[in-house]
């Protein structure tokens, strides 16, 4: 049975932001290790529209950015939308029943499956889905932009804690 794990950068004052954060390369090359090992991607639909960045390959960049590429181009990807009509590559869109969706992915599936998104997290959080949650802590305030946590805070109990990098610490909690 799959394990659903939602993980983001997040502030000092609890903000996610995509382009908040300057990723150091510890902490991309983390990212890129997390994307090979992972069994797929659950995505909404604003998570998935940003992400589809990685589906075309850019001559700026390195070594590091074509390996995260790579993986996340050849990962399963299941986008929850009601809203989009066709999704890329590699990808399945789900529109409806999204909790027996994903139930029935984390029946069908081995391993870690990524759930993107503060909104779909707060959803799949409130159907006691997510079985992980992983705080990247960067040493920033933001002072505005989307929560982590899109809802009430579930109750968690810690687990494990590692820096990354020189400045960015792991956070894992899972639900208590």
């Amino acid at each position: 049975m799959a394990r659903l794990v939602f993980g983001m950068n997040q502030s000092l004052d609890g903000y996610v932001d995509l382009v908040g954060f300057a990723t150091s390369p510890p902490l991309f090359r983390h990212f890129t290790e997390e994307a090979q090992g992972q069994a797929g991607s659950v995505y909404g639909r604003k998570m998935y529209e940003a992400m589809r960045y990685w589906d075309d390959d850019h001559p700026e960049w390195d070594a590091e950015q074509h390996a995260f590429a790579a993986a996340w181009r050849n990962q399963p990807k299941w986008v929850v939308s009601r809203s989009l009509k066709s999704v890329g590559p590699n990808a399945r869109l789900v529109q409806d029943d999204l909790e027996g969706a994903i139930r029935d992915l984390k029946a069908e599936r081995e391993g870690e499956i990524e759930v993107a998104g503060p909104d779909l997290a707060q959803s799949l959080t409130e159907l006691g889905l997510i079985d992980e949650y992983r705080i990247y802590l960067h040493p920033i305030v933001l002072g505005h932009g989307k929560p982590y946590f899109a809802g009430p805070r579930p109750p968690l109990r810690l687990m494990a804690h590692d820096r990354i990098g020189e400045d960015v610490l792991r956070l894992t909690y899972v639900p208590a």
